[in-house]
């Protein structure tokens, strides 16, 4: 078949493994998403939604201003950028910032949708390992390569996903005052679940290219409705909203972001519980023996004594899903498990120790 070809960096481009098919129905442990759902009061607000609503383009006003609320920080409105998830961010990010002959700076193994966003703009690639055997932060590393190479981006999610290296919020505005040229974008999705924010002690105003990226999917539970934030200085927000479609973020995702937002005593509630669960989890694997490890975030890596991917394969048998790490640097052969309320971790516990013949 002959068909028009795509730019080159498209052609080349090896599309980011999404999330499968038919996961409705099981524990769902493999993309470190809310395991019970949002507030009861979001779901009020989408079912109050009047019909008429439904034929009108969607309106974005009090949004930012609702975030700033919930942040309790010394925003404006002009630094608050809205996304149709933080991988809309990721576009608008590399698309305004990235270009043919760039650089991105980042840290391997981590979230693996950076390394597309770049390539499709033709940037190259220099991915610093974090350090084993605990997997910290290659900080020195990173300071080397802003001071030798003037990366365009500097991308960093804090804690890291999937390993969960925890990165202080200091060396981060050094590392953004060091580097005044590179747009230093800190992914915070998985904050909560640690803390290390950089935002309370941010002055975008004496780094303004610091942008901090947040989201509603992981902790109020509105992964399937997309909804991320970008946080920065107004001029760099400003860049990425010319390159964002006027109307991405849906009437729905607006209603459900103004009521998480407003019910955050829910998600604190829940975030709670997954803390909790992930400390039971862990005292677990210690007393089984189990090699694991676990930083930050609502996730563990954890590598079975049989292969993994059978391991995998069983788990799902019994109704639970988990990411296999395979190929992944540094941690190949590990299973990376998302962490949820403590009965579900429960759950969790009984299949892997008959799965994998751990006795009491």
């Amino acid at each position: 078949m002959t068909f028009p070809p795509a730019r080159p960096e498209v052609e080349r481009l090896q599309a980011y493994s999404a999330p499968l098919e038919g996961r409705r129905g099981l524990l769902r442990l493999d993309f470190n998403e809310n395991t019970i759902g949002p507030s009861p009061k979001v779901v009020q607000a989408i079912r109050a939604i009047p019909a008429d609503h439904y034929g009108i383009y969607p309106e974005y006003d009090g949004l930012r201003e609702a975030l700033i609320a919930n942040l309790g920080l010394p925003l404006q409105i002009d630094q608050i950028g809205l996304f149709n998830g933080v991988d809309a961010a990721l576009h608008a990010i590399f698309q305004a910032y990235g270009d043919r002959g760039e650089t991105l700076l980042t840290t391997s193994p981590t979230f693996g949708y950076y390394n597309p966003c770049a390539q499709v703009q033709g940037m190259a690639i220099e991915a610093v390992p974090y350090q084993l055997p605990d997997f910290s932060f290659p900080l020195d590393a990173v300071r080397h390569a802003l001071a030798g190479g003037s990366p365009r981006i500097l991308l960093i999610c804090n804690p890291n996903n999937p390993t969960g290296t925890r990165l202080a919020p200091e060396p981060i505005l050094e590392l953004a005052a060091a580097a005044p040229q590179t747009l230093v974008v800190i992914d915070e999705l998985y904050e909560a679940f640690t803390g290390d924010s950089v935002l309370p002690l941010a002055d975008f105003a004496a780094t303004p290219n610091l942008v901090v990226l947040r989201s509603l999917a992981k902790t109020a539970g509105l992964a399937g409705l997309r909804m991320g934030f970008a946080i920065g200085a107004a001029p760099v927000i400003d860049r990425l909203g010319r390159v964002t479609g006027p109307y991405d973020i849906n009437s729905v995702a607006v209603t459900a972001a103004h009521a998480a937002l407003a019910d955050q005593a829910y998600t604190d509630a829940y975030v709670a519980q997954v803390k909790q669960a992930r400390s039971w989890l862990v005292e677990q694997l210690q007393q089984a023996g189990v090699r694991h490890h676990c930083a930050g975030g609502n996730y563990l890596l954890l590598w079975p004594r049989q292969p993994a991917a059978a391991v995998e394969a069983q788990l799902r048998e019994a109704g639970i899903l988990v990411r296999s790490m395979a190929g992944k640097p540094l941690i190949d052969g590990s299973l990376r498990v998302s962490i949820g309320t403590g009965a579900q971790m429960e759950q969790f516990w009984q299949a892997y120790r008959a799965i994998t013949a751990i006795t009491a």
